[in-house]
């Protein structure tokens, strides 16, 4: 559900307006509204800041993986402000000196197969008018060609692999070479002093260590002062979007509270000297933040609605709704038992690890998903892509052969279930004259599903007396259609003929959008398919490729095969029963429930330390 919020108007005095902020940022309850806020130079750097603080705490986590760079201990720095200067003075020069390493170690590759030499002397060499070509070519190719070349040139072997010869040969000034062989750049230095320049700056970037170990030891410091940074920000946007009045001297700002905590803000309101505050509810025109207050079922969920947006307030929050719809879609769409079992295993692991914040919330999301799985395969009666219905005198579920239809029929229930929610929604917030449309479309579908529906999927689901010709169906249908063609437009009922056309063009559109929606849902029944073919095919493939007549080399080639293939199989067809049924909702669901997205979450101002 969406929690209840309360409206603020605040007056007071410009030179409070710090304080006040800093008062609401110890309370912890309030939100002020900065919408519009365009940031200056200033807090353009201030927001650089504070990104380059976060990176610093990756990079110091990065930096501490290593154990040997862990266990260097050193002095914290005095301030969070002289930590993060010389994090960055570190940082760069860190940065500068592995592009260097990188740089003079593409270098000594290319010397080091010619060993080592005089680099004057070669200079020289070339003041005598002796002039020096490395090259280097296919050893066979050099070997053939030798004789050939020695004839005209002086050449001298220097280094050999079994695939490449590297050569010098020696010509007079302005002598064309003729040697089919690739020509490399005189060697400025040789690999020794290469070696000892790479050898140097390891040393430096070493010695950059004993930096970094300080400033993580100053890492309190570095959080405190990205707290410091963050609600300095939120005080400049307070600022810089508060209404000015009486000439500045008076600052005007809107506040949001939750209505079950705003007898704590009227609290330090009523104690604040110089403060005039108005406190009401919210009006639909006001751009009122949104705070979810859900049981600890559906709170997992909201991680699955917050990638799509919360809704609106005044509106349904649809989390609760949805939940057990997307427990059973993942169920279905990964459909194998052994892989839920997996998961389950996994999503335990992670209860016992996280015990709080969003990681906790998603071992939580996985455990469900994965007892959805299990559940479901064993329904199915599919371990792995074993069907065990072969080896168990048990009469399984046959997806293959029966759930085509059953997936239109699921896909069904949802779209009333969200046009039910719709109407009831609609009735609540604006009257039930506003209803009638959607309601008449509802009666039109229940009774469409109840008459003809049924019947499809089991005959002996036939409702009595109220079948696809009975005179039951016919009023109901008659009673939707009155609803939907004529009492469409509120406050226009008095005009047949703008409802007719208007109620026959919402018709056209509802039955053109049912069909499109309907037909999505045979995904769930194309994904699950799909993983569990794919399932039977690794199966098949261990059986067939293990060899025979050895039977500890065919148990090793076929574990080989199934746990690679049902690795493969499992994370393609997880990531597929996260995502479609996550659009099943999205489009599907929120679109027949009339769910409006709301622009803004309830983000209370707080000490961020």
């Amino acid at each position: 559900m969406i929690a209840k919020m309360s409206k603020y108007n605040f007056v007071l005095l410009a030179a409070q307006s710090e304080d006040f902020v800093a008062r609401l940022r110890e309370l912890g309850l309030v939100e002020i509204t900065t919408t519009g806020w365009e940031p200056s130079e200033e807090d353009r750097q201030l927001i650089l800041d504070i990104e380059a603080l976060a990176k610093a705490e990756d990079y110091l986590a990065r930096w501490a993986a290593d154990e040997q760079k862990a266990a260097l201990k050193g002095e914290p720095y005095a301030s969070g402000v002289e930590a993060f200067e010389h994090f960055q003075a570190a940082q760069q020069q860190a940065a500068a000196l592995a592009a260097e390493i990188a740089r003079l170690e593409k270098t000594a590759d290319e010397l080091r197969p010619w060993g080592q030499f005089d680099v004057k002397q070669t200079a020289k060499l070339a003041e005598q008018g002796i002039v020096l070509h490395y090259l280097s070519t296919a050893a066979n190719a050099f070997d053939k060609e030798l004789a050939a070349w020695s004839e005209e040139y002086t050449i001298a072997e220097i280094n050999r692999t079994a695939s490449t010869v590297w050569f010098v040969v020696v010509t007079k000034p302005g002598e064309e070479l003729s040697i089919d062989a690739q020509e490399m750049k005189a060697p400025q230095l040789d690999i020794t002093e290469a070696e000892a320049q790479i050898a140097a700056a390891q040393a430096e970037l070493t010695e950059l260590d004993n930096c970094f170990a300080r400033v993580k030891a100053s890492e309190k410091l570095l959080k405190e002062y990205a707290a410091s940074l963050k609600e300095r920000l939120e005080t400049d946007q307070i600022s810089a979007t508060a209404t000015s009045a009486a000439d500045g001297s008076l600052v005007v700002m809107e506040g949001w509270a939750e209505e079950a905590t705003s007898e704590a803000v009227d609290k330090l309101l009523e104690e604040y000297p110089n403060v005039v505050y108005l406190k009401g509810k919210p009006t639909p025109e006001d751009n009122t933040p949104v705070k979810l207050k859900n049981n600890r079922f559906a709170r997992i969920f909201e991680m699955i609605g917050d990638m799509y947006a919360r809704p609106k307030y005044g509106t349904m929050d649809l989390t609760p709704f949805f939940a057990p719809f997307y427990m059973l879609f993942f169920g279905i769409c990964l459909n194998d038992a052994g892989y839920g079992l997996i998961l389950l295993i996994a999503g335990l692991v992670m209860l016992a690890k996280c015990k709080e914040g969003m990681m906790r919330r998603a071992a939580w999301f996985a455990t469900m998903c994965a007892l959805s799985t299990t559940l479901f395969g064993l329904f199915c009666g599919s371990l792995f892509g074993v069907n065990l219905g072969n080896y168990l005198p048990i009469k399984f579920f046959d997806f293959q052969g029966q759930f085509f239809t059953w997936a239109l029929a699921i896909g069904m229930v949802q779209i009333l279930f969200g046009l039910l929610l719709n109407v009831i929604m609609t009735i609540h917030c604006f009257g039930l004259k506003y209803a009638y449309s959607n309601l008449g479309w509802f009666i039109i579908l229940l009774s469409g599903s109840l008459a003809a529906g049924l019947p499809m999927m089991n005959e002996a689901w036939t409702i009595p007396g109220f079948t696809a010709s009975s005179p039951a169906f016919y009023g109901a249908i008659g009673v939707g259609l009155a609803l939907l063609l004529l009492l469409n437009t509120p406050g226009k009922f008095h005009n047949p003929f703008l409802n007719i056309g208007s109620g026959l063009w919402n018709l056209y559109n509802n039955i053109t959008g049912l069909l499109s929606d309907v037909l999505s849902y045979i995904r769930l029944f194309a994904i699950g398919l799909s993983g569990g073919v794919l399932a039977q095919v690794f199966n098949s493939l261990a059986d067939g490729l293990s060899p025979d007549g050895n039977i500890v080399l065919k148990i090793l080639v076929m574990a080989i095969i199934l746990l690679i293939g049902h690795a493969i199989n499992l994370f393609m067809s997880t990531i597929s029963s996260f995502v479609h049924p996550m659009r099943l909702t999205f489009v599907e669901f929120y679109k027949n429930a009339g769910f409006e997205m709301a622009s803004r979450n309830f983000e209370p101002l707080r000490k961020e330390n």
